[in-house]
């Protein structure tokens, strides 16, 4: 029995009435799983993994955008992801990376960043294997070595 069902336990019996009959709760295994697993835990890997039978995202096409115009959409593509781990880490690789990269590499990002976030996320921190089309990556190995954070340095979202 949990601590939290046996702490209950007991409040109940503490404050129920003589007279009332006792009422055990029911618990099953769907109501006991945790909907919520953290990060890097074995069910959140399993729950966050990709099919392989889904092909790659395709490329919005953007001809004619200007270098400037890209880095500024890519700097908000990075920040605003919708998990905040993957927020944290793209935001602060696109703040210490996007300035110095030549065009190629951020075509390569711009597809990179049409990934999955927990895909992009468990691929930067190595505790997946990124499909064969990032498997050689520049932009990927980047992303590991800013993720592996050697520095350890304090990170926080920069601002917009």
């Amino acid at each position: 029995m949990s601590a939290f069902l046996f702490a209950r336990r007991l409040a109940l019996e503490a404050t129920r009435c003589s007279s009332l009959p006792f009422r055990t709760f029911s618990i099953t295994p769907r109501w006991a799983a945790d909907p919520w697993p953290l990060p890097h835990t074995p069910q959140h890997l399993t729950n966050t993994q990709t099919p392989s039978d889904i092909p790659p995202p395709t490329p919005i096409p953007r001809p004619g955008e200007a270098i400037e115009a890209t880095r500024a959409r890519l700097v908000y593509q990075s920040r605003k992801r919708g998990t905040l781990e993957s927020d944290l880490l793209l935001s602060t690789f696109a703040r210490d990376h996007l300035g110095s990269m030549d065009e190629v590499e951020l075509k390569e990002y711009d597809k990179l960043l049409d990934e999955p976030d927990w895909d992009i996320y468990y691929w930067a921190t190595e505790n997946r294997t990124p499909p064969e089309r990032w498997a050689k990556s520049p932009v990927l190995e980047k992303l590991k070595i800013h993720a592996k954070n050697e520095g350890k340095v304090v990170r926080k979202m920069p601002a917009l």
